[in-house]
């Protein structure tokens, strides 16, 4: 005996079908949406970076020696899943820099200095990680949000705060890299 085909069933599939397809364009459209930033001129009242920073190699990079160069700070940590997505972005700007002008530093907080290092070698990234296990360099500057980005200008000023993920290889970051003075 054969059973008749259910009219119903068969637009059920062609809804089904269509939902499956909306969800499949929404997924692929969240994963290519860059996350938010807020860039805000820097507004502490410590303007001038200042000390010195020992990064996991044991070289110093100290703020009076970094004079006459662009500064990207960088913020972040591994439990930080923004953070992790920017990096890769941040070593291609990086490597797109003269390296006599623009310097990029990153500064992993509140976390060994062996998680930072693993994580960036298993990304391949070689930017400085200067550790900051108990987040004092972080509480100096006012960083609570991760990640942070502060650009200084060649006078050692801090003029920028970028607060969220940035997509680095884009052309904008450039941009605000150009206009340091």
């Amino acid at each position: 005996m054969r059973h008749a085909e259910n009219p119903c069933a068969a637009s059920h599939d062609g809804v089904y079908l269509k939902a499956i397809v909306l969800l499949i364009c929404g997924f692929l459209s969240l994963s290519s949406a860059y996350a938010q930033y807020e860039k805000t001129p820097w507004a502490s009242s410590n303007k001038v970076l200042t000390g010195a920073f020992k990064d996991s190699s044991g070289q110093t990079w100290a703020a009076e020696s970094l004079r006459g160069k662009k500064l990207v700070l960088n913020f972040w940590a591994t439990w930080c899943a923004p953070c992790k997505e920017e990096l890769p972005t941040l070593q291609v700007f990086s490597d797109l820099q003269d390296p006599s002008t623009t310097l990029v530093l990153t500064i992993h907080v509140k976390e060994p200095a062996s998680r930072g290092l693993r994580f960036m070698q298993n990304n391949q990234i070689s930017l400085p990680l200067i550790p900051d296990p108990q987040g004092d360099l972080a509480k100096k500057y006012d960083i609570k949000v991760f990640p942070t980005t502060l650009l200084v200008a060649p006078s050692g000023h801090i003029q920028w705060r970028i607060v969220g993920e940035v997509d680095w290889s884009a052309q904008t970051p450039q941009n605000w890299l150009d206009s340091l003075r």
